[in-house]
C-alpha cells in the first residue's frame, strides 16, 4: 500500500497505471485506513458483498488514515449505513429506473438525451446515485448496443444535446470514447455534447493525456460537467487537470451534491464554491441528495441547503453560485429550490429580506 501512495513514482501521473492499481477489496482498505469505526468495519465485511469498492491510488492519499469524518474518507468507505434496514427503509424503490425502451439510452426531456457508455467508475463513490448498476460488472458498451442508440438520436430531431455518461466515460480507452463522440458530431442537429466526468476530481492524470486533450481541442465546444463536493478535493493536480482541460477551449462545470457530514454547512460550501472559481470551474447545480437505497443516509432537510443557498447570497459574486435543485419523483424533471426574499406586499410596496436579514421597501 506504501508503495501505491507514493507521489514520486514514475507511474504516478499515468491514468492507465491509476486505474489499474485501484484499491478494490476491503482488505486493501484496511491497510490504509486505521481505527475503523464499528459502522466502517460492519460496512467493510458486509455491505462490501452488495456495493463495489474501487478508489484511485491518488484519491485515496487525499483521505485522513486516522479520522472517520475526514470528507473523503467518508466517500470511500462503504459504511453498513448503506444497508442498514432502518435507515435506507425511506427510498425510493424507482428512482433508478432511467432507461427506456433502448438499454444504454434515457431520453427524459425532449430535447436531450443520456447515453451510459460503461459501468465502471475509477472510484465507487458511497453516495452515488447509480451505485445499484455501477459495476456490476465493469463493462463497456459493445458498437451493436451503440447502433440503436445512435439510429434512434438520428431520427428524433427535436434531441438537441446528448449527455455522455456511465460509469465514467473517461475510463473508456482514447480510441473507443473518441470514436463515440465522432458518431454523435454526424447528426446534424445534435447541438451540445456534455460530458459528466468525476475524472477531474478523483482522476486528473486523464487530463495530463496528451491525445485527449488534443481530441478534446479538435471537437470543442464541448461542456465537461464534474463534480466537486468538497474543497479538500481542490488539489495541485486537479488544478493542472482543469488548466489543460480549459486550454482546449471547453467549459468546464461543477454538480454538487448536498451530502450530511461532508458538506452541509455554509463555511464549506463557500470555501468550495470560492475554489472552484479560483481554478476556472462554474459551478453549475448543488444537487439534493435523492431518496435512492444505499444513500439515505446522506440527506438532509431541503432548509439545510436553502440555509446554504441564503448565505452565498451576497457573500460570493453570482459566478460562485450554482443553482440548487432537487430530482421530482417518477421521472418528472427537476425543480429549483431558492430562498423567499419577498416578505410581504401592501399595495405598491414590496418587502424584502436581504442577505443579512434586514427588511427593505421596494416600491413599484
Amino acid at each position: 500500500m506504501g508503495n501505491l501512495l507514493k507521489k514520486d513514482s514514475k507511474y504516478w501521473n499515468d491514468w492507465r497505471w491509476q486505474l489499474k492499481n485501484r484499491i478494490k477489496t476491503p482488505q486493501g482498505l484496511k491497510k490504509y485506513f486505521k481505527n475503523l469505526t464499528e459502522d466502517e468495519e460492519k460496512g467493510l465485511k458486509l455491505t462490501a458483498e452488495e456495493f463495489p469498492i474501487a478508489v484511485t491510488p491518488y484519491y485515496l492519499s487525499l483521505a485522513d488514515p486516522y479520522n472517520p469524518e475526514c470528507p473523503i474518507r467518508k466517500q470511500v468507505v462503504p459504511r453498513y449505513s448503506e444497508i442498514d434496514p432502518k435507515i435506507q427503509i425511506s427510498c425510493d424503490p424507482n428512482a433508478l429506473e432511467e432507461e427506456g425502451e433502448i438499454p444504454h439510452l434515457t431520453h427524459r426531456y425532449p430535447d436531450r438525451v443520456l447515453i451510459t457508455l460503461t459501468t465502471m467508475c475509477p472510484v465507487y463513490c458511497r453516495h452515488c446515485m447509480r451505485k445499484r448498476k455501477v459495476g456490476k460488472p465493469e463493462r463497456a458498451i459493445t458498437e451493436e448496443e451503440f447502433k440503436p442508440i445512435w439510429d434512434y438520436i438520428k431520427k428524433q430531431n427535436q434531441i438537441r444535446e446528448v449527455l455522455i455518461s456511465g460509469g465514467d466515460p473517461l475510463v473508456l480507452s482514447n480510441e473507443k470514447l473518441f470514436h463515440y463522440i465522432r458518431q454523435l458530431k454526424k447528426i446534424d442537429h445534435i447541438e451540445v455534447i456534455r460530458i459528466g466526468t468525476r475524472t477531474p476530481v478523483i482522476l486528473p492524470q486523464r487530463f495530463y493525456d496528451d491525445e485527449l486533450l488534443r481530441f478534446l481541442e479538435e471537437i470543442s465546444p464541448v461542456w465537461i460537467v464534474t463534480h466537486f463536493n468538497h474543497p479538500k478535493e481542490i488539489t495541485e493536480e486537479v488544478s493542472l487537470a482543469v488548466k489543460n482541460i480549459r486550454k482546449t477551449a471547453n467549459p468546464v462545470l461543477n454538480q454538487t451534491v448536498l451530502l450530511k457530514g461532508i458538506n452541509d454547512n455554509p463555511q464549506t460550501m463557500e470555501e468550495l464554491f470560492r475554489g472552484l472559481i479560483r481554478i476556472g470551474v462554474k459551478p453549475y447545480y448543488l444537487f439534493h441528495c435523492d431518496p435512492i437505497y444505499g444513500v439515505v443516509h446522506f440527506r438532509t432537510p431541503i432548509e439545510v441547503g436553502l440555509k446554504i443557498m441564503s448565505h452565498l447570497r451576497g457573500r460570493v459574486s453570482g459566478l460562485a453560485q450554482p443553482i440548487y435543485a432537487l430530482d421530482l419523483p417518477h421521472g418528472k424533471g427537476k425543480v429549483v429550490l431558492s430562498p423567499q426574499y419577498l416578505v410581504k406586499k401592501e399595495g405598491r410596496k414590496h418587502y424584502f429580506r436581504n442577505y443579512e436579514g434586514e427588511i427593505v421597501e421596494y416600491e413599484f
